[in-house]
């Protein structure tokens, strides 16, 4: 992934525009802020979406008294769509805000995506 703007600036924000113009902010240890995009996000929201639906399915299955193998199967194919998900975002996060974190000796970044991780991957 490309960041289309990555010039520094002495401001306390440093914008990078990516393809599809979304933007986060995240704060530094200085107290800086740090702004970015992140390529996958309208393809996350998707996702986040139909993963919603299919656990909304889920939900009806258990209210209409469904079989507990078939719930069971349905409620693994949204865990399975949580964790695709997951992964998407989490290596968005690592391209652009741990290698802008590591460029600016943003330690607390790192921290706190080893933190994420260890909570992911539970």
């Amino acid at each position: 992934m490309e960041k289309k703007n990555t010039a520094r600036s002495n401001s306390k924000v440093h914008p990078h525009i990516m393809e599809d113009g979304t933007t986060c902010v995240h704060s530094h240890e200085d107290g800086t802020e740090h702004k970015h995009s992140h390529q996958n996000t309208k393809a996350v929201l998707n996702r986040l979406s139909r993963a919603s639906g299919h656990l909304e399915s889920v939900k009806r299955m258990i209210e209409d008294g469904k079989d507990c193998s078939e719930v069971l199967i349905q409620l693994s194919a949204v865990i399975a769509a949580l964790n695709s998900t997951g992964k998407i975002i989490l290596e968005d996060h690592i391209q652009n805000c741990i290698v802008d974190a590591i460029e600016s000796g943003d330690n607390k970044s790192i921290e706190n995506l080893n933190k994420a991780i260890d909570r992911f991957i539970k």
